[in-house]
């Protein structure tokens, strides 16, 4: 998304939020997601660790500005066209005071999932030199929000992201043979991802051999591959800044009765869950499509996690399709999530299958074009 046409798609994004500022009564409105940075100015620059920041978006109704440091300036000043570039020395905190001397904000809002204790403290210590102080407004998802439905640029290229994910897989099958180890086969995946033009993987890739495919996250190890016993997968790419997200589980050779069975289970599980989706139900409703018909299996207690999550410029957002959480979202179209259930038996292994689904005005469109059932 670049030029002319990543502009516009910016400028409509600014203008929703501004609109949103309004509803909440906010002056000014700090982003410090990457995510929604990007969304919003175009900047790529990465965070590396949750108390580094390349940079912070300070939007008003009438000034766009992006702070950054000098690592940073010119990247800014040639990606975010548009944004006033303010590059500190002393930190973000120490910065602000005079930026918001010149914005004159009554109300601040600021993203309150991103913000660290300390830098919050150290914002707070600064903007008291500010005459007139604004009031700190913490919110959740005023710029994350935005990002919930997604453009058809968007799911472009989320689609362009999975096939890429998948072509390297199918690469990496082919390379695939009993007596390789877990972490030889991470990486595999990982360089053939990269090989053929990702920017970078969407998570740590997971593979994981028998008993350790009963770990939903496991971490790859020396386990070998062997014939009969479940291996699971589940990897991404990012790609354009959109992620993919996609889970298989198989065996070399002919599957024995009970992976056959467990293997079942759970693609009924999401095929179930897959064609109930509509706009207008909840999260929680999926999920329970997908987690009762396991539980009337005899698995009860065995799908600990939720059904799926959303992907986009970050590989786990909102919407989360899950009993776990407070939140029960309505379903709306162009929302793109996983849907992943899963079993797993500490003394045998696991099944999880995942696919990623955009919600259509009447269903969904399934994105994923790999076949689920794979067997050699």
């Amino acid at each position: 998304m670049i030029g002319v046409k990543m502009n516009h798609l910016i400028s409509e994004r600014i203008s929703r939020l501004r609109n949103r500022m309004l509803e909440q009564n906010l002056d000014a409105f700090l982003v410090l997601f990457q995510e929604s940075r990007y969304y919003l100015s175009g900047f790529t620059g990465e965070d590396t660790q949750f108390d580094e920041s390349a940079g912070a978006l300070i939007i008003g109704h009438d000034a766009l500005i992006l702070a950054t440091d000098s690592r940073y300036e010119i990247q800014a000043k040639n990606e975010a066209t548009g944004y006033e570039i303010v590059c500190y020395k002393k930190g973000l905190a120490g910065e602000l005071p005079s930026i918001l001397q010149q914005l004159k904000p009554k109300r601040l809002g600021f993203e309150s999932r991103r913000i660290s204790l300390d830098l919050y403290n150290k914002i707070n210590k600064e903007i008291v030199t500010v005459n007139p102080s604004p009031e700190l407004v913490p919110v959740s998802d005023m710029a994350d929000g935005l990002r919930l439905i997604k453009d058809e640029t968007e799911i472009h290229a989320i689609k362009e992201s999975i096939r890429l994910a998948e072509s390297a897989f199918e690469k990496t099958l082919q390379w695939l043979t009993p007596g390789v180890s877990e972490r030889s086969a991470a990486w595999e995946l990982e360089k053939n991802m990269r090989s053929a033009g990702a920017q970078s993987v969407s998570f740590p890739v997971i593979a994981a051999f028998g008993k350790n495919s009963a770990l939903p996250h496991a971490i790859p190890g020396e386990a070998i591959l062997k014939i009969n016993e479940p291996i699971l997968f589940d990897w991404g790419a990012r790609l354009s800044g959109y992620c993919s997200d996609t889970t298989r589980t198989f065996v070399f050779d002919k599957p024995d009765a009970r992976f056959e069975n467990i293997f079942t289970i759970v693609r009924d599980a999401q095929q179930k869950a897959i064609d109930a989706i509509r706009p207008g139900m909840r999260t929680k409703q999926i999920d329970d499509i997908a987690r009762s018909h396991i539980d009337s299996k005899g698995f009860k207690n065995f799908f600990g996690h939720g059904l799926g999550h959303g992907v986009g410029l970050a590989i786990h957002e909102s919407p989360s399709i899950s009993p776990f959480v407070e939140r029960d979202m309505e379903i709306k179209e162009n929302m793109v999530f996983t849907v992943e259930p899963g079993i797993y038996l500490p003394d045998w292994g696991g099944v999880r299958l995942e696919n990623m689904v955009r919600v259509t005005e009447d269903g969904v469109e399934v994105l994923n074009r790999l076949e689920t059932k794979m067997q050699w």
